[in-house]
């Protein structure tokens, strides 16, 4: 599995939020990847990449949610494929919190591609602003969904696990959105089909007249720093044309908030 390759790296991120590796007894186990029997068709295609022997069987069954729910498993129980799954990123057993990006050179948005499909979403709010997000129980997933869409997107997050769930819930809207959606679902790529005909119309989407334009952040200098560091945010605020409250949140940055709550900020 060539992670370089668009194909293989959507795939591995995508069994790495809703994939499964089982362990059974000696060398025996499974891989199993489960989905609603509406996305079939990405199963079919991940049976064609896979070199070993797999299956795809669909199952119907009452769930919490429908009496008669239809849905479709991908399972493939190959030892030698299994090994590569495993030593690339994907655990057996319970695997929300553990898993990373791989530590081989990988197709980076193909591989994002794959978490947003599983474990993500992609269209508009409530007040038709498009938005992608991505769920996840990982650190490591989480600070490299956030790096990527900093760098694509222009957009910095900071997000915590909520209290209930115990997840990261990430969420980028309008025209970082829109750059995201743009880098990762691009002509031809694999998807889910239900997920690339929302992007086709994030894709589209043009920010309305009345909406006030997007800022563009001005980067903090190293001068700038020490021009902050040497004066009171007041005085500083003035010298470099910013707001005190920035300069009070760059100070904490730099120091530490509880350096800075004993500094004087105001003359």
């Amino acid at each position: 599995m060539d992670l370089t390759q668009p194909e293989y790296a959507y795939m591995f991120g995508f069994l790495q939020a809703d994939g499964h590796l089982h362990a059974g007894p000696g060398n025996k186990g499974r891989l199993s990847l489960e989905v609603s029997s509406i996305d079939r068709e990405l199963l079919l295609k991940f049976q064609k990449l896979c070199p070993y022997p797999s299956s795809v069987r669909d199952r119907t069954r009452s769930t919490n949610f429908k009496a008669d729910h239809t849905s479709s498993t991908w399972s493939m129980c190959s030892l030698e494929g299994r090994r590569t799954l495993c030593a690339l990123g994907l655990p057996y057993g319970k695997k929300s919190t553990l898993i990373r990006p791989p530590t081989v050179e990988f197709s980076a948005r193909d591989y994002i591609r794959g978490l947003v499909d599983a474990d993500g979403a992609v269209g508009f709010t409530a007040k038709s602003y498009p938005f992608i997000s991505l769920t996840t129980s990982s650190d490591d997933i989480a600070q490299h969904f956030t790096e990527f869409g900093k760098a694509v997107g222009g957009a910095a997050r900071n997000p915590g696990k909520n209290a209930r769930d115990n997840v990261f819930n990430i969420l980028y809207t309008s025209d970082p959105a829109v750059a995201i959606v743009q880098e990762i679902y691009y002509e031809g790529a694999l998807t889910l089909d239900r997920k690339a005909t929302k992007a086709q119309a994030v894709k589209a989407w043009d920010r309305p007249p009345t909406m006030r334009a997007r800022a563009t952040p001005t980067r903090w200098t190293p001068e700038d720093d020490a021009m902050l560091l040497g004066n009171t945010n007041a005085r500083a605020a003035a010298l470099l044309g910013r707001t005190e409250k920035s300069c009070t949140i760059r100070r904490w940055r730099l120091i530490g908030p509880a350096k800075a709550r004993g500094t004087r900020f105001h003359a």
